[in-house]
């Protein structure tokens, strides 16, 4: 389905559509050359410490750490980079600056490509089973 999204927050089209890597997931609704910004993330600004709490509460969240002190907890935003999920092989990075979370595309992305990012090092500490599929795979988040 494709989303009405908030141009301040959202640069190129996209649809929420169910993902084989996990739910749903985020895809190109247009054409999209690579080092495009794509969208931002906003959420609830909380404490890092918080942040860990609430990882150990739930499999479902969406968190980013902004500095050693704070974080974001995106998993009530409706920002459709939300749904973006992680892949050992992205096509798309996440850049922190300034306390704004962006997402940039690594290359061209054709329309109806999952946008995907590498989440790194995540507060599951191994603990979730990664189901990208890549070659190459870690094999957990």
């Amino acid at each position: 389905m494709a989303l009405a999204y908030d141009t301040r927050t959202q640069f190129v089209a996209v649809a929420l559509k169910r993902s084989r890597i996990d739910g749903f997931g985020v895809f190109a609704a247009e054409a999209i050359p690579a080092g495009t910004r794509l969208g931002l993330l906003t959420g609830e600004s909380i404490t890092v410490a918080e942040a860990r709490r609430r990882a150990q509460e739930s499999r479902r969240l969406m968190l980013v750490e902004l500095s050693p002190a704070r974080a974001i907890d995106c998993s009530r935003s409706q920002d459709a980079m939300r749904f973006t999920n992680h892949s050992c092989r992205p096509n798309a990075r996440i850049q922190v600056e300034d306390g704004e979370v962006s997402f940039f595309a690594l290359e061209d992305l054709a329309p109806g490509a999952e946008i995907t990012v590498d989440y790194g090092v995540t507060h599951h500490e191994g603990r979730l089973a990664c189901r990208c599929g890549a070659e190459g795979c870690r094999g957990a988040l």
